[in-house]
């Protein structure tokens, strides 16, 4: 009788330890927009009740400066929906883990690290353009912008905003590609021509189109799915997308070195490159890491990908906080309050 007492509570052990050993916690690092982030939690619990995530949500520049301050303590164990142009420089800084996904060459190559093994993989990508709002326009008397430079023009004064590079990837994106579009010296005079028509810069990178959707402002410089949305909606706004070229930059997801559970970071990591994840991620982004997922998006631009330039994203990450550094001083004092 003890003996079969020893073999059930043997057994009764072994399986809560086994329990024990299917659970785990994560903390996850992300940008993705608030709206997004709960259908991101929800359909990855669906698959994997056993893993909690905590999640650490704020803008792009924010989440960066946050890991880079955390470098030597780092306090997360993924990061899930982050530029990509963030998760090189943290990769030139030794802060990632070097893991190829279960499934990542079925991803486009755009969207993938080049390192073997990669140490980040790209989810989706957002692009730049100019949402304008006809009604408010009119009012004001202005005419539609055609390219970037356009946007200089005296009638444009106090009519638009953008957002602050600090703080949004977008912001970053815009400045980091007007740089390589005209030139570094040119490029800050170009900035510095535009800071003269910006009413305000935001902490957000699709705030500017919500802006002009909502009719607060005729202009807004922003991403272009965030326009087509607000267009869907029913708000009377036009996406523009400007003769230059425009700038775009990946959501991407990474392990963070020294993760105190590796196996549930892979697990995560895992399925963040399904193609079930990347459906997902078609609902808010128009362009996808998975070939063949992404569907038409009504009033999307159809020659968006077209435009959309060679961008440089080691120029881009290598640069970052010099950038940065320099646009602050330019320009930080007509942004919004944090």
């Amino acid at each position: 009788m003890n003996f079969i007492k020893k073999l059930v509570l043997g057994a009764a052990t072994a399986a809560l330890l086994s329990s024990t050993a299917l659970s785990a916690e994560l903390t996850v690092y992300t940008a993705v927009e608030a709206e997004d982030l709960k259908r991101y939690a929800a359909e990855f619990n669906k698959d994997h009740p056993d893993i909690k995530i905590n999640w650490v949500r704020d803008s792009t520049g924010i989440v960066t400066a946050k890991l880079l301050a955390e470098k030597d303590n780092p306090q997360a164990d993924v990061v899930w929906g982050l530029a990509a142009t963030s998760l090189l420089l943290m990769k030139a800084e030794g802060m990632l883990e070097a893991y190829a996904p279960k499934g990542v060459e079925l991803l486009d190559k755009k969207f993938v690290d080049k390192s073997t093994p990669p140490t980040w993989t790209g989810m989706d990508a957002w692009v730049a353009s100019v949402c304008y709002n006809t009604v408010e326009a009119k009012k004001a008397g202005l005419t539609p912008p055609k390219s970037w430079k356009d946007l200089l023009q005296a009638q444009y004064k106090g009519h638009l905003i953008m957002p602050n590079p600090n703080s949004s990837g977008t912001g970053f994106l815009d400045v980091s590609s007007w740089l390589q579009i005209f030139g570094e010296k040119a490029g800050w005079e170009y900035m510095d021509g535009l800071h003269e028509n910006i009413a305000r810069y935001t902490h957000s990178g699709s705030k500017p189109c919500k802006l002009a959707a909502a009719g607060e402002i005729p202009i807004g410089i922003s991403f272009a799915f965030r326009g087509a949305k607000s267009k869907a909606a029913g708000a009377p706004i036009e996406i523009i997308v400007p003769s230059e070229g425009v700038g775009w930059d990946m959501e991407a997801t990474a392990i963070i070195a020294g993760t105190d559970d590796l196996d549930a970071a892979k697990t995560l990591v895992d399925w963040t490159v399904t193609k079930k994840a990347n459906e997902m991620y078609n609902t808010g982004y128009a362009v996808v890491a998975y070939p063949g997922v992404a569907k038409p998006v009504k009033f999307f631009p159809e020659n968006l990908t077209e435009k959309m330039i060679d961008n440089d994203f080691e120029f881009a990450a290598n640069n970052r906080g010099a950038i940065l550094k320099e646009w602050q001083k330019r320009y930080d004092g007509k942004s919004d309050p944090k």
